[in-house]
């Protein structure tokens, strides 16, 4: 019985670490400043913005304490809290690094030192793509 409940514990905590370890990656890569390169319109509603087309530049910078912070020509508009967990694409039903703000969660499709892509986590899949 002894064995029984410390491999209980063993496995409680081996699993514990990882869900942490994971969403700290995740949401510690994003923390910085992202500038909006271009929006690109999902299977119900094709269409491809950029700031030329649109007329206004887009920025958002992700903190460390859990807020984003939106600016549209250099002035704030939003500021409000965002949240990365790990979850199910509507798409494709596959597992996938969420990113929840400003009302919408979105599908992080690429991050890496330069590049931001996101999509909706909803049945149109809308793909927006930022760079540092």
């Amino acid at each position: 019985m002894k064995k029984l409940f410390i491999s209980f514990i063993v496995c409680f905590l081996f699993t514990t670490v990882y869900s942490l370890d994971a969403s700290k990656v995740a949401s510690g890569s994003i923390v910085n400043t992202w500038t909006w390169e271009k929006s690109i319109g999902g299977n119900e509603n094709p269409y491809l913005a950029t700031p030329k087309t649109i007329g206004f530049n887009k920025k958002i910078i992700f903190t460390p304490n859990g807020r984003v912070i939106t600016y549209k020509n250099n002035v704030e508009i939003r500021n409000s809290a965002y949240q990365v967990e790990k979850g199910i694409g509507i798409l494709d039903q596959s597992e996938h690094d969420l990113i929840s703000f400003e009302g919408k969660t979105y599908i992080i499709e690429n991050l890496d030192n330069q590049n931001l892509t996101i999509v909706a986590n909803d049945q149109d899949g809308a793909r927006t793509i930022f760079k540092r």
